[in-house]
């Protein structure tokens, strides 16, 4: 790897990442496309996610601090046996963080399972992530198919934070989108558009992360001589992420994120067809 193929990969991840267009596939067919070594190259997939997430924590800043709090007292309460009546009423962030680890818990055992039996199919494969971005495209099809919902934290029941977990568990197969899958099972359970929006990236910062220290678990020679490229391509990430996160925001609002389904089908068949040529 060499310093503009980092920055090339930076710029896929930063575009790509909260857009519904599913950014690990584009990583995937980057790699493919332009050469570089699949073998060596996961933990730079990894920085990649955590440069991205660094533009979600500056964006959300208020709602990660008040859950990181409310967290924290959650423990306390749990281990010191505090339980209050009106817990849920009176600390609804607390109720946030038990539907994000529900969540992340199908997340995990259906990602743990995916790196186990289709990293190999997926990860070096055009034509297996060419025919996830066909399926991405339908799930946002179907965005126009689901009424608006009313739920918001309040009315959100344990069996849709289950739902959405599991869609995100779907999501980290290589051209799948997760913000795409995830804000639209949000909708399809009936949440507001807006808390869909943000329980969409909340919940994957547990995902993100808990991927990247697997990825750093993995880390090769090879891996520690490209760190200042790892590097660049993280601050690029980074960098337009941030752009891309209050894109997305707005895009969501005036009902167009649907639109990015035609670009995941054309995108898809290509890299079908280009993949049976390669072959």
């Amino acid at each position: 790897m060499d310093f503009w193929q980092a920055i090339l990969m930076g710029i896929i991840q930063g575009l790509t990442e909260f857009l519904p267009v599913s950014s690990s596939g584009h990583l995937v067919m980057g790699k493919i496309f332009f050469g570089m070594n699949i073998d060596t190259s996961a933990l730079f997939e990894a920085l990649l996610h955590v440069g991205t997430l660094g533009a979600v924590f500056v964006y959300f800043w208020k709602d990660i601090k008040m859950l990181v709090i409310e967290g924290l007292k959650l423990i306390r309460d749990v281990v010191f046996l505090i339980f209050k009546k009106k817990a849920w009423e009176d600390y609804p962030e607390r109720r946030m963080v038990l539907f994000i680890i529900i969540s992340s818990i199908p997340t995990a055992i259906i990602g743990l399972l995916v790196e186990k039996y289709l990293e190999d199919l997926f990860f070096g494969s055009v034509i297996a992530v060419g025919c996830a971005l066909i399926v991405t495209s339908l799930i946002l099809f179907s965005l126009k198919k689901i009424p608006v919902g009313k739920k918001d934290l309040s009315k959100m029941k344990y069996k849709d934070s289950i739902f959405i977990g599991i869609a995100q568990g779907i999501a980290t197969l290589p051209g799948i989108s997760r913000s795409g899958t995830t804000v639209t099972a949000g909708m399809f359970c009936g949440l507001e558009k807006d808390f869909a929006f943000r329980y969409s990236f909340l919940v994957g910062i547990p995902a993100i992360l808990g991927s990247a220290l697997l990825k750093v678990l993995k880390i090769s020679s090879s891996d520690l001589s490209n760190m200042g490229y790892y590097a660049a391509g993280m601050v690029v990430a980074f960098a337009l992420g941030m752009v891309t996160v209050h894109w997305i925001g707005k895009l969501l609002k005036k009902d167009k994120l649907h639109y990015f389904g035609y670009y995941c089908a054309v995108v898809g068949v290509a890299a079908i067809i280009a993949g049976i040529f390669m072959h």
